[in-house]
């Protein structure tokens, strides 16, 4: 039997938060924290639409923070899964922040998160193929699989050599160890 498919579309999650006092540092900025638990239940909820499953939490890609989010802003947060594997989902994430009062909207993160998808008892499940449309769809698919390399030499899962997709970005010699 083929493997479902599903477009990257069908994923889309929008989930908007007001940032309260008890959501801030004593600078009256968004705590980090409190944004990785957001950016955790976007992703999570994309993913989940995605293979219509319950998803776990494997990863968490590079979240810097570069401009504060400030008390009273509206953070809006996106998520798509951009590739799924066997049983796991890439889901990129964009993060912005508005300050309604002053018209200023700007984006704070992008982040890219991992899940797996698993069955009542825990155990992994396969999850549909991802059909990506537009042409920043194909982009995100296509570099996944160098961001999933990458992640699984860091997590010490797969060795440098046996990165076929990462050699090729770099140009490297597949014959040297």
């Amino acid at each position: 039997m083929p493997k479902k498919k599903k477009f990257a579309r069908e994923s889309c999650v929008t989930m908007t938060e007001l940032v309260l006092p008890n959501d801030t540092n004593t600078l009256n900025n968004l705590m980090g924290g409190k944004l990785m638990h957001w950016m955790d239940i976007v992703s999570a909820i994309a993913a989940q639409k995605h293979s219509n499953r319950i998803v776990v939490t494997a990863s968490a890609d590079n979240i810097s923070f570069g401009q504060g989010i400030q008390l009273g802003n509206v953070v809006t947060l996106k998520a798509q899964v951009t590739r799924a594997f066997n049983s796991s989902m890439e889901v990129h994430i964009v993060v912005t922040a508005e300050d309604i009062p002053a018209g200023r909207k700007f984006e704070s993160n992008r982040a890219f998160f991992t899940f797996v998808a698993v069955d009542q008892s825990g155990r992994p499940i396969e999850v549909p193929e991802l059909v990506p449309e537009t042409e920043e769809e194909q982009e995100l698919y296509d570099s996944a699989l160098r961001r999933r390399q990458l992640r699984l030499i860091l997590g010490k899962r797969m060795l440098p050599q046996d990165a076929k997709e990462l050699k090729s970005l770099f140009d490297l010699p597949s014959d040297k160890k």
